[in-house]
């Protein structure tokens, strides 16, 4: 009789999916960042908080103040009314950005989607701005928007459109607009990056079988490929929020830190900035940090409203 054949062992688990690190070995690799998210973001949030909770004298901390520089945030002048002007504007800057920017980069993604030979070529080129430095974006804009000799309005007067060849930095109504548009046109390769990767990952059979039922173009954009793009919508929406609630660099290098003219360009990050270096209050620690501490609060709440109601509309899709 034949002996029976020895059948090899099962493997373990941790066979079978590699050795499990230790818990000493785990955390040494999640430390080092533990220990950078900690001092840099983690520590000055904190500090921030508990500062706007003191009075100062410059740099020395005096008493416990409650809640008094929030007070003085929001009751007393100039702060009080340079604070809603400024959040108003950083609101625009929002509402123009998801107009000019999110829409029109959702729509230069989609009609890059099918182009096969020249789409690295043209996404190369509009996210080229997206690359440079805010700070330098904004001087270039300021030097081309120039009245004396900026090239626009050269341009403009040389093709018999003088009426056109404005003072676009220097007009109350129309700075704020001009902030608006060149942040959307420096920022613009980033939805359009975002949006033609999430449309690389719909199934082409989708579409295609929508097209075989007769659906045009415009209904299975509609109701097969913007349904099937709201997580990214979601992610774009939330990032562009936190984005404009933090703009300084640009309205800072095409107005300067007093938001000029006449507070027409100011925005929040300005007035913490002069609140904080410029304002010559001795108490700017403690207003400054309160101003901070605002501004966190207002942006957290935003984004966990944006993100729950596109989660919701997520789960009702699918």
């Amino acid at each position: 009789m034949a002996s029976p054949v020895a059948l090899p062992k099962p493997r373990s688990r941790r066979t079978q999916t590699g050795t499990a690190l230790s818990t000493p070995a785990a955390l040494a690799f999640v430390l080092p960042a533990l220990a950078l998210f900690s001092v840099l973001i983690l520590y000055p949030m904190v500090a921030a908080l508990s500062y706007s909770f003191f009075k100062w004298q410059g740099t020395r901390q005096g008493g416990f103040a409650g809640l008094g520089n929030y007070v003085t945030l929001l009751m007393q002048e100039p702060y009080a009314s340079e604070l809603w002007n400024a959040f108003g504007h950083n609101l625009l800057l929002f509402a123009g950005a998801l107009v000019f920017q999110n829409s029109l980069g959702l729509g230069i993604a989609t009609l890059l989607h099918r182009r096969r030979r020249t789409k690295r070529l043209f996404q190369t080129v509009f996210a080229l701005p997206y690359l440079v430095s805010p700070m330098v974006i904004g001087y270039l804009w300021s030097l081309m928007l120039s009245p004396l000799f900026g090239p626009v309005n050269a341009i403009l007067r040389g093709v018999g459109m003088e009426s056109l060849a404005l003072p676009w930095l220097g007009d109350p109504n129309l700075a704020i607009w001009v902030i608006v548009l060149v942040s959307a046109w420096q920022w613009i390769g980033f939805p359009i990056l975002l949006y033609g990767a999430a449309l690389g990952g719909i199934d082409d059979e989708i579409e295609e079988a929508a097209s075989l039922d007769g659906a045009t173009a415009g209904k299975r954009f509609r109701y097969i490929t913007l349904p099937l793009l709201t997580p990214t919508i979601g992610i774009i929406t939330v990032l562009t929020f936190i984005g404009s609630m933090e703009a300084m660099a640009i309205p800072f290098a095409l107005a300067g830190s007093n938001g000029a003219p006449a507070g027409s360009t100011d925005v929040m990050m300005l007035l913490f900035y002069r609140t904080a270096f410029e304002s010559g209050n001795a108490n700017s620690i403690g207003v400054s940090s309160a101003l901070a501490t605002v501004l966190f609060l207002f942006i957290l709440a935003i984004s966990v409203l944006i993100t729950t109601t596109v989660r919701r509309a997520e789960r009702k899709l699918f």
